[in-house]
């Protein structure tokens, strides 16, 4: 581990991570749930795990976020158990009324995952306070602890939700990257840069093919701008089809660019090699 983060560098007998600072609102994570409520990857995994456990890490404040992945993930499985870790137990003592055993619970802990060996863990906001080293740390800490064929979905949005992109990752590491919005909230689509994870917020800078990738989209929304007079959600529609025609591998198809999504395979964005 790196020797920068002592708190993530720590011994297994406490809760490991550093404490997020809380922010959430009600479907503030709604995309990130679609999303994985229609992925074949995910849907796969909660359907053949034995006793599907999903986590929810760091979920802030508030715990109504976790409150609604439970929910919405209930309707690909409906014995899931879904437990909300926090650091702070003050957090985990104020979600107390939100509980529902065994199928939601509250308990206190970081990277370590409270012991559990989850078929899902949806980390959220919470990794951009590290440096790219711990936050590549975390990932590993965190996908060890998965159970056999499980998943992380980690990521990044804005405060309402409308701005977000995350990596899916199993125990192999990254699997593929996803951008979502709301079309109408947008731009183009390179706003969203900013709301990149820790594994690639430093690494939109020209010769990285997230820049490429960004650069390309603009140049394809700014050519989709007549599909605007039937709507945001055409334009970036159309902005896909035309990613598509310039070789890139986007993985999902024309219902999910509707919803102001885009997939590609980590393959596609992945970080050149360090000098």
């Amino acid at each position: 581990m790196p020797a920068g983060n002592p708190r993530l560098a720590a011994g297994r007998a406490r809760a490991l991570g550093l404490p997020t600072r809380g922010t959430t609102g009600p479907n503030r994570l709604r995309r990130v749930d679609r999303w994985m409520t229609r992925t074949p990857r995910v849907v796969t995994a909660l359907r053949r795990a034995g006793d599907p456990v999903i986590v929810d890490l760091g979920y802030g404040h508030s715990p109504v976020t976790t409150m609604e992945m439970a929910l919405r993930l209930r309707s690909v499985r409906d014995d899931l158990r879904t437990v909300g870790l926090e650091l702070a137990g003050e957090r985990v003592m104020a979600a107390a009324h939100a509980a529902d055993p065994p199928r939601l619970v509250f308990r206190r802990g970081g990277f370590e995952l409270a012991g559990l060996r989850p078929t899902l863990i949806r980390a959220f906001n919470v990794l951009r306070q590290y440096s790219e080293a711990d936050a590549a740390t975390a990932w590993r800490e965190l996908c060890a602890r998965l159970a056999p064929g499980g998943l992380l979905v980690e990521g990044t949005c804005d405060e309402v939700g409308r701005r977000c992109c995350w990596v899916l990752l199993d125990a192999s590491g990254p699997v593929s990257f996803t951008l979502a919005c709301k079309p109408a909230a947008i731009d183009t689509p390179s706003d969203l840069s900013e709301r990149l994870p820790k594994a690639l917020i430093h690494r939109n800078v020209p010769g990285e093919r997230i820049h490429e990738l960004f650069g390309m989209l603009d140049e394809c929304w700014a050519m989709a701008a007549p599909h605007s007079v039937f709507g945001a959600r055409a334009r970036w529609t159309e902005s896909v089809r035309l990613l598509t025609t310039r070789g890139w591998p986007v993985l999902d198809g024309r219902r999910r660019w509707r919803l102001g999504e885009l997939t590609v395979p980590w393959s596609a964005v992945a970080p050149a090699l360090a000098d």
